[in-house]
């Protein structure tokens, strides 16, 4: 089959320059003076396992809904435990099972599947592998993967909540903050060496990329299970960030956080602690941190707290074989007449 290319008439040619000089003639949009519309603000919150971050952004997140606010809450802990109390103990499909399935199916992923609501707060799991069957931090990027490809980045949030877990410091579970997918970090803590050691990584992480370049900082920290002794609140000062807030060690937390209920409810006895935590999340800015060395991290505890007054006592090689080692002398040759 022969295409011929036909040459446009004078007249069709003469249209098109008249509709291109219209176009050309209109002035472009002014450059906006009103008030600067919101945008999303992605933030990370870090802490070690088992510190309180699901109990935390769970009755955050709670809380923020009452107040009228859009917010997901994604959590990005192998456990798949973030949502587990927001949905009153129940555990949601994650997306990284889902997907497995959906594929082996020959199915495509949609929204339905993997997020669910409850009084106005969106949630979902990443989700990961199976212990030994997989890299936690790979199934991370697996599923903000999965994420971009269901409109991620066109979704109407006010504020995006991602929890992760700070204990492991491999590729994913730095996302956040080496590709600079949220705007602020906030790290969850307690008044122990564990807690703040990593407190201190995220720290140090956060400073490190933001000497490569990166825009990612440290809004603050908020302690939990705060028993008054300080030593949260002086790494806070120490690394040069905020407490947002301090939770309580207190029995009737615990008690309604192990039967999965919900406190950051509006009007209930700890509402004026997540009204404040809600507002120092919104409005705190993101600071470059100043983290500690070892050192100064343990000067933070009591000596007899952390050990500082034992001496490293150097090994032997007796030691290390349980027995005495034979010294032999060295092998002389004495030449006669020499």
């Amino acid at each position: 089959m022969t295409v011929q290319l036909r040459t446009p008439t004078p007249s069709a040619q003469a249209n098109m320059t008249e509709a291109l000089r219209a176009e050309a003639s209109h002035e472009p949009d002014a450059v906006p003076t009103g008030e600067v519309k919101k945008e999303t603000q992605i933030i990370a919150i870090y802490g070690k396992g088992g510190i309180g971050k699901s109990f935390t952004l769970a009755n955050l997140s709670y809380m923020m809904a009452q107040q009228g606010k859009r917010v997901l809450l994604i959590g990005c802990d192998p456990k798949s435990d973030t949502t587990s109390l927001l949905f009153g103990g129940r555990s949601c499909p994650t997306i990284i099972e889902t997907s497995s399935k959906k594929k082996a199916a020959g199915e495509q992923v949609k929204i339905g599947d993997v997020c669910f609501k409850r009084d106005g707060v969106f949630a979902m799991e990443l989700g990961g592998p199976e212990v030994g069957r997989g890299c936690g931090g790979r199934g991370i990027i697996h599923g903000f993967e999965l994420l971009e490809k269901l409109g991620f980045h066109e979704w109407g949030f006010d504020y995006v909540l991602l929890d992760f877990l700070g204990d492991v410091v491999c590729g994913g579970f730095g996302l956040p903050i080496a590709r600079d997918m949220c705007q602020k970090v906030i790290v969850v803590g307690s008044n122990d060496l564990q807690s703040l050691y990593v407190a201190n990584n995220v720290c140090s992480a956060v400073d490190y990329f933001r000497k490569l370049g990166g825009n990612v900082g440290v809004a603050g920290m908020v302690i939990n299970k705060d028993d008054g002794t300080g030593e949260a609140a002086a790494f806070a000062a120490a690394v040069g960030i905020p407490v947002l807030s301090a939770i309580p060690a207190n029995e009737d937390i615990r008690r309604k956080s192990a039967n999965y209920e919900i406190i950051g409810r509006p009007g209930g006895q700890w509402a004026s602690v997540f009204e404040e935590l809600a507002q120092q999340v919104a409005e705190a800015p993101p600071v470059r941190p100043n983290p500690l060395t070892h050192d100064a991290l343990l000067g933070l505890f009591k000596g007899d707290v952390v050990g500082r007054n034992v001496v490293l006592d150097p090994a032997t090689s007796e030691d290390m074989c349980a027995a005495s080692v034979l010294t032999k002398p060295s092998l002389e040759v004495v030449y006669e007449g020499v």
